[in-house]
């Protein structure tokens, strides 16, 4: 079995006979049934490539082979050595938890490809020895002639051979709200978008209006839609930002307790401690000091990120999407239906020699002028109101016809007063469409409209300041001309009265000695809340990028208006933000690479180009979001860092290669997403601050009394049993806090920096080594003053003061006093809870015997009380350092220009 060598022809430059010549077939008889058996053989099914899966079990398996998974099960098996059973059930349900919530989402992600097939027509009417037949389209074959008409699905590449008012809709191969207006007539150029192959009909496409007929040139993985869904098998998912910090934390945690365990262990055994106790005490830190909660609370934080976002219309299909929306520094967003609401809207007209996009000012001042114009909107005309009241029919025809009944010219109520008599039927060689209408004293109005070059050839007068004056033709064409440039598509619309009907219908009779009504610009609008979203992506210093397989000068005009281009002078805009297909084509990967940060707008892009832009960002560093509906967004949805799809007017395809679906299709939401992923790194971050100080407090604590001359501050339970009641609800609770003032002001964290960068480190050194120090100044203190309860004592102190330095971690630079004690209930509670289960350690009996702990007397429980909020004080000095620049200083914010370049 083969491909299908007939791909490597620029079927497009070829004439019809040229190719039904080269595939050896004929328009009339087809194939013969023994040809089409050999040809499926040669070229194979007409089917999608299937990806090569990963099992259920490789799947699962792959989710334990995370380096900070394989040092949490290590840390189980320690503590079930030692004999905390506890500690390593809890740690081994963490890890299923983890596993089975990884598992259920790449198990979904791995089979996106499945919905592809859902683009296959299931049958398709086929010449085969010169009769018409009902064929399977999985057997249709190179060199088979195939029927299409309004309602089918294309089965395969085809060559057409006919067209008649052929209309198909590409928009999921090309992003083109526009339906195809398709014709056979050979193209003289080969290096064009699959947009401009006004001859050729893909795979997956939908037949909106007339028929035709054509060859089959490629089929399967052949076709256009065969390499898309070639392009989605080959993209495995990488690590996210947070899953790399994450690597990045348990790999310098393992190095570092690994260490100082073992110089604990020396250092004790060198001053006479027990060897059995010095072991115990080193396998007892080995599992406190890893945060065995940290999967949990990154599950949990992102579960809750996920369920917030459905409230904004965003469904997460992946948890880790969240986080990694927070990290995001490019957006590349496609143009129809995401920026654009996909809908055809008249934006402006040029009559009677002004330009204005409100009719109702040409109405009022010349009604004469305006009223054939609104008549011809209305009449020249074949959308109709269906059910529901909305318009249906070709996207252009129905804004005009919504334009004229905003204005009170209702089409059914025109049709009464001028019903249509005849008409000449649109066609792609004529460019144009007339109609005929039965007026008053019988005579017959005609009304023109179509392409400005094919209408205005025909025109011998125009209206301009209220009188009919002969047509000024160049100047007519450089109107429409202009308004085209600023991203209209232009119809020209003209009429003329006429005494009698002709007994032939002919272009020549009715289309000529017209007058130029209006030139009428038509638009995809923007949606109206896209502007302040990318406003506030600007200022998040997330560049917005625009990749469309529309007109160069569509895309642009719509960049402008939405700010995503702010070029300084009209010479400099196409050169220096704007980017065709085809020049990209021309581009070496190092020469894109030089540019593609300047890159504002792509135009008549493919799918291997969309996913050349993501690779060439990534390459540069960037976490690249891209959003899209089609099948030829997936392959880009499923290799950028995340990818968006639309969930009212996208594809399955797109939804289900995407990592998150916006159910309203609004680019708003994604801006929302990414504050959420913000705060979600953010809460993340400060858990690891928390838990990491905490850690190192009792390592420092327990390494540091050696020095000074002092015993053994604690035992391996109590240490124990500090990571157990300080890790788990204060931790859990830290996700609930809400995000920090000016969270979109700033620029995101790059991705390839550590989760200790910013002063997190050194605040878990220097909070870690102030604890220890409070906690051994209590130890000194209460041991030489030959108190019996000293060792409670540092168990309280410093299970306490990490009570009170998670309540003032909850911002960077927020003063915990600012924020109160009230705004974060859920971690209020988790403190008093921890606070009363160290209160029940020293004054129950039952745990004063398991946790080896004395019943403290008043004073001493004061004096507990007294120095452990002083952690508080010192982190509130840091953060006055922090908020006026001495330390931690980040990486500047891009300036808005730039982000807007």
């Amino acid at each position: 079995m083969v491909t299908n060598s007939q791909k490597r022809i620029d079927w497009h430059v070829l004439s019809p006979e040229s190719a039904l010549s080269k595939l050896k077939t004929s328009p009339d008889q087809g194939l013969t049934s023994s040809e089409a058996k050999t040809r499926l053989f040669t070229y194979g099914r007409n089917t999608l490539p299937e990806p090569k899966l990963r099992g259920p079990i490789q799947i699962l398996l792959d989710q334990l082979r995370d380096f900070t998974v394989v040092l949490l099960i290590g840390a189980a098996v320690i503590a079930g050595l030692i004999g905390e059973l506890g500690d390593t059930t809890v740690i081994i349900v963490i890890i299923l938890l983890n596993a089975i919530l990884g598992f259920i989402q790449e198990y979904r992600a791995e089979r996106a490809m499945a919905a592809l097939n859902t683009f296959a027509a299931p049958y398709s009417q086929v010449i085969r020895s010169g009769n018409s037949t009902s064929t399977p389209a999985s057997e249709i074959v190179p060199g088979d002639i195939v029927f299409l008409e309004a309602g089918n699905i294309v089965p395969a590449d085809l060559r057409l051979i006919e067209a008649v008012q052929l209309k198909i809709d590409e928009s999921a191969l090309t992003g083109e709200s526009q339906p195809s207006e398709k014709s056979t007539a050979a193209l003289t150029h080969s290096e064009i978008s699959i947009g401009d192959r006004h001859n050729l009909a893909y795979q997956g496409t939908a037949i909106t209006y007339g028929r035709g007929s054509g060859v089959v040139f490629s089929t399967g993985r052949s076709t256009e839609l065969g390499r898309i869904s070639a392009l989605l098998c080959s993209k495995r998912g990488k690590k996210t930002p947070l899953q790399a910090r994450l690597t990045h934390l348990g790999k310098s945690l393992a190095t570092c307790v690994i260490g100082l365990c073992v110089v604990i262990f020396l250092v004790g055994i060198l001053q006479g401690e027990p060897p059995y106790l010095m072991f115990m005490t080193a396998l007892s830190l080995a599992v406190a000091a890893v945060p065995e909660a940290l999967p949990a609370v990154v599950t949990v934080s992102l579960a809750l990120g996920a369920k917030r976002m459905i409230k904004h219309k965003a469904l997460i299909r992946r948890l880790t999407a969240v986080e990694t929306l927070g990290s995001v520094t490019y957006l590349c967003s496609d143009k129809t239906g995401t920026l654009t609401q996909n809908k055809m809207q008249v934006g402006t007209y040029q009559l009677n020699g002004h330009r204005t996009r409100d009719l109702k000012e040409i109405s009022k001042a010349s009604p004469s002028i305006s009223r054939p114009l609104l008549q011809a909107m209305a009449l020249n005309n074949d959308a109709y109101r269906g059910e529901g009241q909305s318009v249906r029919g070709d996207p252009t025809e129905v804004a005009l016809f919504e334009a004229a009944d905003r204005l009170g010219f209702s089409k059914p109520e025109m049709e009464k007063k001028l019903p249509r008599i005849a008409e000449i039927p649109f066609s792609s060689e004529r460019g144009k469409m007339s109609t005929l209408h039965r007026g008053e004293d019988d005579e017959i109005l005609v009304f023109t409209k179509g392409a400005p070059e094919k209408v205005l050839a025909g025109c011998v007068h125009e209206w301009k300041r209220g009188e009919l004056i002969p047509i000024d033709q160049k100047a007519a064409l450089a109107a429409a001309e202009a308004i085209a440039t600023e991203g209209f598509r232009v119809v020209a619309i003209a009429h003329k009265r006429i005494r009698h009907l002709p007994l032939i219908l002919t272009s020549n009779s009715i289309e000529s000695e017209l007058t130029l009504i209006a030139l009428v610009g038509l638009i995809d609008p923007p949606r109206p809340e896209v502007k302040s979203a990318i406003k506030l992506c600007q200022s998040a210093s997330i560049n917005v990028v625009m990749i469309t397989g529309d007109h160069p000068a569509t895309a642009l005009a719509i960049a402008r208006e939405l700010g995503i281009v702010h070029p300084t002078s009209p010479s400099q805009e196409l050169h220096g933000v704007v980017l065709t297909g085809k020049e990209l084509t021309q581009l070496s990967l190092s020469e894109f690479e030089s540019r593609v940060k300047d890159i504002r707008v792509y135009a008549r892009t493919s799918p291997e180009q969309k996913i050349k832009i993501v690779q060439a960002l990534q390459d540069l560093g960037e976490v690249v979001a891209m959003t899209g509906d089609g099948v030829n967004d997936a392959p880009a949805l499923r290799h950028a860092n995340i990818g968006v799809a639309m969930g009212k007017i996208g594809t399955d395809v797109a939804r289900k290669a995407a990592h998150m679906v916006l159910l309203d299709d609004h680019f708003a939401t994604i801006v929302a997403a990414v504050s959420e992923g913000r705060c979600i790194f953010d809460n993340i971050r400060k858990f690891i601050k928390f838990v990491l100080t905490g850690n190192s407090a009792e390592i420092l604590t327990l390494f540091l009394s050696s020095f000074l001359g002092l015993p053994m501050p604690f035992l391996p339970i109590h240490i124990l049993w500090i990571n157990l009641v300080t890790d788990g609800l204060p931790g859990l609770a830290l996700v609930a806090e809400p995000a920090e003032t000016g969270i979109m002001k700033r620029a995101p964290r790059n991705s390839n920096e550590s989760v200790f960068a910013h002063g997190l480190w050194q605040h878990v050194l220097w909070a870690g080594l102030f604890i220890a120090g409070v906690s051994l100044s209590i130890q000194a203190w209460a041991y030489h003053g030959q108190s019996a309860h000293w060792q409670s004592m540092v168990f309280t102190v410093i299970t306490l003061s990490q009570m009170f330095h998670v309540m003032t971690v909850r911002s960077e630079q927020k003063s915990f006093f600012n924020q109160g004690f009230f705004s974060n209930l859920p971690l209020l509670g988790a403190v008093l809870f921890t606070f009363i289960l160290q209160m029940l350690t020293l004054y129950v009996p039952f745990l004063n015997k398991v946790l080896k702990t004395k019943p403290l007397t008043a004073q001493e429980l004061m004096i507990c009380l007294a120095v452990s909020p002083i952690i508080i004080l010192a982190v509130e000095c840091e953060k006055w350092m922090v908020r006026r620049g001495f330390i931690y200083q980040q990486t500047k914010d891009r300036s808005a220009a730039e982000v807007r370049k």
